[in-house]
């Protein structure tokens, strides 16, 4: 690493540390400090801090068993990144509509304001989140994410009528795969946030709320 890069990255460590240190409690349990954190995810939480200007406090919550914040995070980025029949904005839909059904605030909010973003559409999280069947949403989305639902609080009446109901709407099966996966993994991921008390940044609650002013 050149000596430019180290003396960045040392910068960033100071405001990444501080940051934690004024910040109200983001969870039940011990939150480690940027130094301690190891070092493959104290990079991505660098990186994630340089691109958002600030680190989602997921990572640094579930950072108090690396073991399982690398699994979790691999597991995440296979189901959201991957090349698929849904749009990112529609993956961020399960998210919310799901994280809405489960009570989860952290979710709700973080992924409420990725969702703004990615549909440019300042509404759309609130009412997802509340009841996507009045959400200003399409009605294959609508199919999308009431079989989303079904995998999050009820998957042992999942049916194949259920399948039958997204081929119709264009979905193929790899789809319904990543709707299912995507409702499970959250799923975890809400119980998880709720137990330990996660708190939302405060940065979340406006981001995708408001146009960007124009330089």
């Amino acid at each position: 690493m050149s000596r430019a890069a180290s003396k960045c990255q040392s910068k960033s460590n100071k405001r990444l540390s501080e940051a934690c240190a004024t910040m109200k409690p983001i969870s039940r349990y011990p939150v480690p400090s940027i130094d301690e954190v190891p070092e493959d995810l104290r990079l991505r939480m660098l990186e994630v801090q340089q691109k958002a200007g600030f680190v989602p406090n997921v990572f640094l919550t579930l950072a108090h068993r690396p073991d399982e914040c690398r699994a979790f995070f691999a597991y995440h980025d296979a189901l959201m990144l991957r090349d698929s029949g849904l749009t990112k904005g529609e993956k961020e839909m399960i998210v919310v509509a799901t994280s809405g059904a489960n009570d989860c605030l952290y979710c709700i909010v973080a992924h409420g304001a990725i969702l703004r973003v990615y549909e440019k559409q300042p509404l759309i999280a609130d009412q997802i989140a509340v009841n996507y069947r009045k959400a200003d949403i399409t009605p294959r989305q609508k199919a999308m994410l009431a079989f989303a639902m079904k995998v999050a609080t009820a998957s042992s009446a999942i049916e194949d009528s259920d399948f039958d109901t997204l081929r119709e709407n264009g979905f193929s099966d790899e789809d319904i795969w990543d709707i299912g996966g995507i409702a499970a993994f959250f799923a975890l991921s809400n119980r998880m946030a709720n137990m330990i008390g996660m708190r939302p940044n405060d940065e979340f609650y406006l981001l995708g709320r408001l146009p960007r002013e124009k330089k």
